[in-house]
């Protein structure tokens, strides 16, 4: 039977409420506004090269040295400790200044360590001939389409470097937005039905919020690839012809109202929020169904195997949300235990089940977007909060390492098929082209047609290091 709810009793009860409420906010933000300062109005800056990301971020810290980044000299002198190596040098007081202690005695390998030896063989890949390791076949397989950059610093040593990827700023500075609270605020819908951010993965407890000072409504929205229940309360109480009679009986007391005030833009907001719920409970559990897919497209992903069924799922959806129009999708693997990058001990047991996990669906994403003319448009990037060290205090496994590691980006607007950057002999150091975490940021905001400057709020002055500098040679 038909129940009386109020509007918020009806969002609260209803499926896809955190997503209306986050459109609610973000629609208020924009109309609310006055003076000479107006916040973005959802168009690109400049001419974009892209309209979507997908963003890989490995929680835990993947070894640059076992995956991307092969170091001859770490094998030749394994078992030494540095100082007892021709490049003693690596640990000059002075090159070690970058890291921010936020644990103390974390001991993440930068003195009296002995080099530890590489875990697995590299051979060159693709057309390119970049080296690859051969716990990745299959995304050396498509490294034609990557720009790997070796590169990367950040400044803190213990894992709330996950954070200060995503926002580009150390925990101990406070919270600030990540940069798919960024995308979410400066670019306006693609599709009227579903969320433009969303999250998908384990998200560490420091690390699960996204808009901070922007707003909640800049938050992602949090997904399970399951049709059938995608979110937190997503499931609504009421019959099919109970929750239509709702919506339409909640519209009609909204254009009352409005006919009262015509010049409520806080009350039109709240009207396109109940609407745009209604529409996302249709428009996710299709957007998340997979039974229309192939056999090959789901052998692609790995959805036909246990080690990759799990992430395979998750970018397969990935897909189908930016084939619909979604513009940030952020998925985190690992994390907590096992499951975490994170290889202070039996680095090889650690890599070589992670990489199992995400080798093959992230491939298989990256044809996939390629064979459907998706590639062009979406920006895949594949992360990870810090390196590991060339040395091991564990004897067998590699310690948390800031001053030199890898990421690769593919896709909209990005050169494939080249290395940018390198690090020293033993890959300690990056030391030709070093980029700090935002110069990920600035490039990808860059692609996507947006000015962070332009964004930044007037009351909220953004230090220059926040803005970073586009990696220019990467861009196709």
């Amino acid at each position: 039977m038909f129940q009386s709810l109020g509007r918020r009793d009806f969002l609260g009860r209803h499926a896809l409420a955190p997503m209306a409420l986050a459109s609610l906010l973000a629609d208020e933000t924009r109309s609310s506004s006055g003076g000479a300062w107006t916040p973005p109005d959802g168009k690109p800056h400049m001419p974009a090269k892209a309209k979507s990301v997908i963003w890989l971020f490995m929680n835990g810290g993947v070894s640059h040295l076992e995956t991307f980044d092969p170091k001859p000299e770490l094998d030749k002198h394994a078992g030494k400790t540095i100082a007892n190596t021709p490049f003693k040098d690596v640990q000059n007081p002075d090159k070690l200044k970058l890291a921010r202690v936020t644990v103390i005695n974390d001991a993440n390998g930068q003195q009296r360590n002995v080099l530890f030896p590489t875990q697995t063989r590299f051979r060159p890949r693709g057309k390119s001939g970049i080296p690859v390791s051969d716990f990745l076949p299959n995304m050396g397989s498509m490294v034609d389409e990557m720009a790997v950059i070796r590169s990367m610093t950040t400044t803190d040593d213990n894992h709330g470097a996950q954070t200060q990827f995503h926002s580009g700023r150390h925990m101990l500075d406070g919270e600030f937005p990540t940069l798919g609270a960024w995308v979410h605020y400066g670019l306006g819908s693609l599709n009227a039905n579903l969320p433009q951010f969303v999250s998908m993965g384990n998200r560490e407890y420091w690390n699960r919020k996204d808009g901070h000072y922007l707003g909640p409504a800049h938050d992602a929205v949090p997904l399970r690839v399951d049709p059938a229940n995608p979110l937190d309360y997503g499931k609504p109480e009421l019959a099919a012809i109970d929750t239509d009679r709702a919506f339409r009986l909640a519209g009609k007391l909204n254009r009352l109202r409005q006919g009262e005030e015509p010049g409520d833009q806080a009350l039109d907001a709240r009207v396109k929020a109940y609407e745009l719920a209604y529409r996302m409970q249709r428009a996710l559990p299709e957007a998340l169904d997979f039974t229309r897919e192939s056999e090959q497209t789901r052998r692609m992903y790995g959805i036909d195997q246990g080690v990759t069924r799990d992430f395979g799922m998750q970018l397969l959806a990935s897909r189908r949300l930016v084939e619909r129009g979604v513009r940030f999708i952020q998925i985190q693997h690992g994390g907590g235990g096992a499951g975490s990058w994170d290889a202070h001990g039996n680095l090889l047991a650690n890599h070589t089940g992670n990489c199992a996990r995400v080798d093959l669906p992230v491939a298989g994403l990256l044809a996939d977007l390629k064979n459907r003319g998706l590639l062009e448009q979406t920006i895949v990037v594949f992360a990870t909060e810090f390196g590991r060290t060339p040395g091991s205090q564990g004897g067998n496994g590699r310690d948390h390492h800031i001053f030199g590691f890898t990421v690769w980006m593919a896709g909209g607007g990005v050169k494939g098929g080249m290395v940018h950057g390198a690090t020293d002999e033993l890959g300690f150091h990056a030391v030709e082209d070093r980029h700090y975490v935002t110069d990920v940021h600035a490039t990808i905001l860059h692609l996507m047609g947006l000015d962070s400057r332009r964004l930044e709020l007037p009351e909220r002055k953004r230090l220059e290091i926040d803005h970073g500098n586009v990696i220019k040679p990467i861009l196709a």
